[in-house]
């Protein structure tokens, strides 16, 4: 341990700094009293006498710890130690997806729209609690061992009520290029704001680049242009595997206009949701993690090995075959018997289990469950986002 690193801070014996950043220092922590990891967040000294600063950084710890949810990183306290701020979250031990996306992105279809589905869940929570997050970037998303997708950093969240915001109006808040247009002009944004860059995000993880390219020396007003235009080319153009219902999702949240995304999170969710078949937590993670295991963006966490060891579960029960065989065999006794042929009506089969893999997988469904197309989208395969 380094002379400069504290054994102690609080009540959290300290085991390593996790990095340095602009607004202060991360630290890995021990929480004796629960038995548990957890990373303290150190506001630099400097910035915790700007009254701005300071401000922004309890509002950070907050927003987050009015958040409970398993896709949002969980803020456990807020306080003051010798003349330093401090906020203890949940540690998750793993990345972020920067890192995935450096590592090897262009992602796979079907793990890019788990790791949409679990993102999405977590905009949802937040939103539901009426806070905006306004900066929903690949750095400011962690992805552990174990597949878990969480939220992080709330230091620029907004009140969606109206409460008073740490920035002026006409000032623009949030990281180029996941910022909406609406952001980008300096206007007061909401929820729909982190549906657009909750798009990018997806649309980045699937065709290895974001949507919209921008002069670097005209920074803002070049990417609102392109927005604006819609100079972005189809997700299905860029990123050919990607399935038809998930680029039409994240197509509708890279609209210009905020009235012409989805109406919330929650339709969001539930189109992933009717595409991906509703699949449990459980499922969702577990594929996240044998993906990034194998590819070996992060090592195969020993939980997850235990977990895979165990079988999948049996098959569903099918009484229509046990009561078609019974039946069959009545029959036969009876025509044995010289009573004659008894008819036999076999019960129609139960769900094709195979109906919810191609769901899964992005591979087209049996007419029947078919999901339909959105009515005000005429061509998935070409469409661009629309202002």
């Amino acid at each position: 341990m380094s002379a400069r690193l504290p054994k102690t801070i609080g009540s959290y014996e300290i085991r390593s700094e996790l990095g340095e950043g602009g607004m202060g220092v991360l630290f890995l922590a021990r929480q004796p009293a629960l038995d548990r990891d957890v990373v303290l967040k150190r506001l630099h000294r400097d910035l915790g006498r700007d009254p701005n600063a300071a401000e922004r950084f309890a509002r950070e710890a907050k927003s987050a710890g009015e958040v409970h949810h398993q896709n949002v990183v969980a803020v456990y306290d807020c306080f003051d130690w010798r003349g330093d701020r401090y906020i203890a979250q949940e540690f998750v031990n793993g990345g972020d997806l920067e890192r995935v996306v450096e590592a090897v992105a262009p992602v796979d279809a079907a793990v890019a729209g788990a790791i949409a589905l679990q993102t999405i869940r977590g905009v949802e929570a937040i939103h539901k609690r009426g806070i905006v997050h306004r900066d929903l970037k690949p750095a400011n998303v962690l992805v552990s061992r174990l597949g878990e997708v969480k939220i992080t950093d709330f230091g620029i969240a907004l009140d969606a009520g109206g409460g008073p915001a740490l920035t002026e109006v006409g000032h623009a808040v949030g990281t180029p290029p996941y910022m909406s247009p609406e952001q980008l002009r300096g206007e007061r944004p909401d929820a729909r704001s982190d549906l657009f860059s909750w798009g990018v995000l997806i649309y980045e993880l699937l065709a290895g680049h974001v949507p919209f390219a921008a002069d670097p020396d005209e920074a803002g007003a070049s990417l609102l242009r392109s927005i604006e235009a819609g100079a972005c080319a189809p997700l299905r153009r860029a990123a050919p595997g990607c399935p038809r219902a998930l680029a039409r999702t994240v197509t509708r949240c890279l609209r210009a206009k905020p009235g012409r995304r989805p109406l919330d999170a929650a339709a969001v969710r539930s189109e992933l949701e009717r595409w991906i078949g509703a699949a449990a937590s459980e499922r969702v993670e577990r594929d996240v993690a044998e993906w990034l295991a194998t590819r070996q963006v992060f090592a195969r966490a020993p939980e997850h090995t235990e977990l895979l060891a165990v079988p999948p579960p049996a098959a569903p029960r099918r009484p229509w075959a046990r009561r078609v065989l019974l039946t069959a065999l009545a029959g036969a006794a009876l025509v044995a018997l010289g009573v004659g042929v008894v008819a036999v009506e076999v019960a129609d089969a139960p769900w094709d289990l195979a109906q919810q893999d191609a769901r899964w997988l992005g591979e087209p469904l049996a007419p029947a469950e078919a999901v339909a197309p959105a009515t005000d989208e005429a061509d998935p395969d070409d469409a661009t986002p629309r202002p």
